[in-house]
């Protein structure tokens, strides 16, 4: 009998976004089945991620739940019916889902920010800077391993949609391989913030109030702000925040970050004094 396959970060999410409704409405699985038609199982299932579900069952338990945002209920259809086999399930089965997961989520998203302390953002990496990052993972990657990791990460920065990288002095300064490398990633990031659908700041380390900014986070916005999503690093993987009060946060967070980081030509002006003094 075939395996099936784990449901992926946005079907997960379609998921769970159905179970806060069913609960927001204060009604059982069983009671919600009931009103569908169908079996409680059925509806585990769906609120699992382990079972799909179609337009017409997913506007029928909105509207039995009472949900009147036409918007919402319209960004959980197109995720429902998406059949969308993108360029990363090339590499399923090789790389860790989560990789795949963020690609697809990055593939979906209306625009991306992205906070940045230790290393500088994977979409704005060159191809040595990635390999020297991906070469200092423990345990120690296979040369195979590696080389998917850096083609997968190569891949992933042909998107267009807006993004905004707020990047710390000390990324800009730590060399993760040699001198030659670090030159050539700054003169890169100095390429990348003159693209239209790129906005890049620098965080000096002379600014005030760095609390702000004192970890990594990547946020990436949804057809509607309910379905944003924010990554956080942990220690045993990547973390994905999806509830309203933690992405109201971290919306509030972006922002005070933003207000202590440097203007775009500012940013620009700075790294090209840091590449020079390489």
């Amino acid at each position: 009998m075939a395996t099936k396959r784990e449901p992926t970060a946005r079907q997960m999410r379609l998921a769970v976004e159905l179970r806060r409704l069913r609960e927001a409405a204060d009604l059982s699985a069983r009671e919600a089945a009931a009103l569908l038609g169908v079996n409680s199982v059925q509806i585990s299932q769906i609120e699992s991620g382990t079972s799909g579900v179609s337009e017409k069952r997913l506007r029928q338990l909105a509207a039995h739940y009472a949900c009147t945002d036409e918007e919402f209920i319209d960004a959980l259809v197109e995720m429902a019916t998406d059949r969308t086999r993108g360029w990363w399930e090339e590499y399923r089965g090789l790389l860790p889902t989560s990789f795949l997961d963020l690609s697809e989520l990055e593939h979906h998203a209306r625009f991306q920010h992205h906070v940045t302390i230790l290393y500088v953002p994977g979409l704005l990496q060159t191809e040595d800077y990635a390999r020297a990052v991906f070469s200092s993972r423990l345990p120690e990657l296979t040369s195979d391993e590696l080389e998917l990791r850096v083609q997968h990460r190569l891949a992933r920065q042909k998107g267009t949609i807006p993004y905004e990288a707020v990047i710390h002095e000390a990324a800009l300064r730590i060399r993760v391989s040699n001198r030659a490398t670090s030159r050539a990633q700054l003169t890169r990031l100095l390429q990348s913030s003159e693209a239209d659908h790129i906005t890049l700041r620098v965080i000096p380390f002379d600014v005030d109030d760095f609390a702000k900014a004192s970890s990594t986070m990547t946020y990436l916005g949804g057809a509607v702000p309910k379905l944003d999503t924010v990554l956080r690093d942990a220690p045993h993987g990547s973390l994905l925040v999806d509830s309203e009060a933690q992405l109201s946060t971290y919306r509030t967070r972006f922002r005070m970050v933003e207000a202590s980081s440097l203007e775009p030509a500012q940013s620009r002006e700075f790294i090209h004094k840091l590449a020079k003094e390489l």
